[in-house]
């Protein structure tokens, strides 16, 4: 007799089980081991990775990304609050990057600051994503705020305080502040020098009135902005809150965007709204560079965690997952996959943390290598991470196309960090610009591709054809195959002197030697086994 006391649906077999605790420190052996060669703070990343890979931070997460921020642009009574409201596990993120030192512990003077941060950025971006970005421009902005001492003083120890309070209040009167920016025009895009803001004097102030077409964190307790003062482009600090009340800043709609669901991207109007000077008037891009400078080196750490965070979810699914009786992780085809994409990820991250030490380095070497570095990593690995993450997602086959996993996400999210500071045109132009203008990033950069030579023939080969090809900058047309081609050389230069040699061989011999397909998997000749050993779980 048929018995309906059970369900069709109750049975099911072979589908991996993704619940648990999972301790993203402990499970990555390439992190443990970069970080160990940059001098990162490896006590703090590893309570980091613990409590981020939690199976209740992962499903507050995906709450954080379900239900998105709303705009509350009135009170019952029509007053405006120009007001961003957030599911409480958006601030539970927040609370927990800023209390680990996600903005702060780059600026307090520990060993590895700048590496540290970087590693934290990857970390978050593996879980959360949209929380980095309000605390990356926390982070970045400190700097910047060294051009003038009274605000310094004011804005610094909120900056870095270590709590996040997101109270509706003065900045003197909180435990602690964010800073988010707003440079973007709908006339310009990264052509800040159409800008059609304006600045007024308002004695020692100013007055901004004029439409941003992206504030990013428009709940942040102050803004870093450009606008036209009377002798040219300048930058400001806008604060969101007065001692008198509320500043004139409008928030006229929340942008709907592809990805990055949780966190509030805004478009505003300044209605005469008070700005403080930061830096003279007209200098308003090489002030506000020092933030996007910084904001850079978190563009090209999130890919290399976004990529991380897909190609685990297919390795955990692969060593549960049967097709055709065999394990998904035992069949060749699928280990070339695996192997292939762990390449580009393990490439994204070594450099990345590389780049990031540069910014640790107090000589003017290192300083002039951060200023290229940091151009030719966010290039990179941010073309690199959509197809990375397409390719991990495919490998769930329709159970990655769904929202039940988180690569629909990842997916989502693996083109933001090549759009925002500076879409792929503008950082290649940016490459070209600073070799053939900055001698001393130009010579920088060179050194540290030569370091690697005498280690690997092929190595030697690609490195001398790219020279022969381009003794000089390349003519605009050519400069992102240029500007790929010379961060490709800089992540196998990294990789070969971390000594890991299935990697640094593997690399060289499918990015540098040349390339046998297009397509992920499209390889031949390299140590699967230990590739895949090094993913992990």
């Amino acid at each position: 007799m048929y018995s309906n006391n059970h369900s069709y649906s109750d049975k099911v077999a072979n589908q991996p089980n993704f619940d648990g605790d999972r301790n993203l420190w402990t499970a990555d052996a390439p992190l443990r081991e970069t970080t160990s060669r940059v001098n990162a703070q490896s006590m703090l990343l590893a309570d980091f990775g613990a409590m981020l890979g939690s199976d209740k931070l992962r499903k507050a997460a995906r709450t954080a990304n379900r239900i998105p921020p709303k705009l509350v642009q009135f009170d019952r009574t029509g007053r405006r609050l120009d007001e961003v409201e957030f599911h409480p596990v958006y601030h539970e993120f927040m609370s927990l990057g800023l209390s680990s030192g996600y903005a702060a512990i780059a600026w307090e003077g520990g060993t590895g600051g700048h590496a540290t941060h970087a590693a934290m950025v990857y970390l978050l971006s593996q879980i959360e994503p949209g929380t980095c970005c309000p605390m990356t421009m926390t982070y970045a902005a400190i700097p910047t705020l060294g051009v003038d001492k009274d605000l310094r003083e004011v804005w610094r120890p909120k900056l870095m305080s270590r709590i996040y309070d997101p109270s509706m209040k003065p900045v003197a009167a909180k435990d602690g502040a964010t800073l988010g920016m707003a440079m973007t025009e709908r006339q310009g895009g990264s052509d800040v020098r159409s800008n059609t803001t304006t600045a007024t004097r308002d004695g020692n102030n100013y007055q901004l009135n004029g439409h941003k077409w992206f504030c990013s964190a428009p709940m942040s307790d102050g803004f870093l902005t450009l606008a036209q003062a009377p002798d040219g482009l300048t930058c400001f600090l806008v604060p969101r809150w007065l001692e008198c009340g509320r500043n004139a800043i409008r928030l006229l709609r929340l942008k709907d965007k592809l990805g990055n669901r949780s966190n509030a991207s805004a478009e505003i109007e300044y209605d005469g709204a008070l700005a403080y000077r930061l830096g003279d008037e007209g200098a308003g891009v090489s002030t506000i560079i020092e933030m996007v400078h910084h904001t850079r080196l978190d563009t090209a750490l999130a890919p290399a965690g976004l990529m991380r965070a897909a190609i685990a979810e297919a390795h955990h699914w692969c060593k549960n997952r049967t097709a055709f009786q065999k394990l998904l992780i035992d069949q060749p085809l699928m280990r070339s996959v695996l192997a292939d994409l762990a390449l580009d990820w393990e490439g994204a991250l070594a450099l990345g943390l590389h780049v990031a030490s540069s910014f640790d380095g107090e000589s003017e070497r290192d300083r002039a290598f951060a200023r290229i570095s940091v151009a030719l990593a966010k290039f990179l690995s941010n073309k690199l991470c959509p197809n990375v993450t397409y390719e991990a997602m495919e490998i769930l086959g329709g159970m990655g196309y769904v929202e039940d996993t988180p690569m629909p996400m990842y997916f989502r999210e693996a083109p933001l960090n090549s759009i925002w500071e500076g879409s792929g045109n503008v950082i290649c132009l940016d490459i070209v610009r600073t070799l053939s203008r900055d001698k001393a990033a130009a010579e920088a950069l060179r050194e540290e591709l030569n370091s690697s030579v005498g280690s690997d023939a092929r190595y030697d080969a690609a490195l001398k054809a790219h020279f022969d090809r381009w003794p000089t900058v390349p003519s605009e047309s050519e400069a992102r195959w240029f500007a790929e081609r010379l961060a490709t050389l800089l992540t196998a230069s990294v990789l070969i002197r971390a000594g890991v040699a299935a990697v640094s061989d593997g690399y060289v011999a499918t990015r540098i030697a040349g390339r046998q397909g297009r397509v992920a998997g499209a390889v031949s000749g390299i140590d699967t086994t230990a590739l895949i050993a090094r993913i992990a779980e």
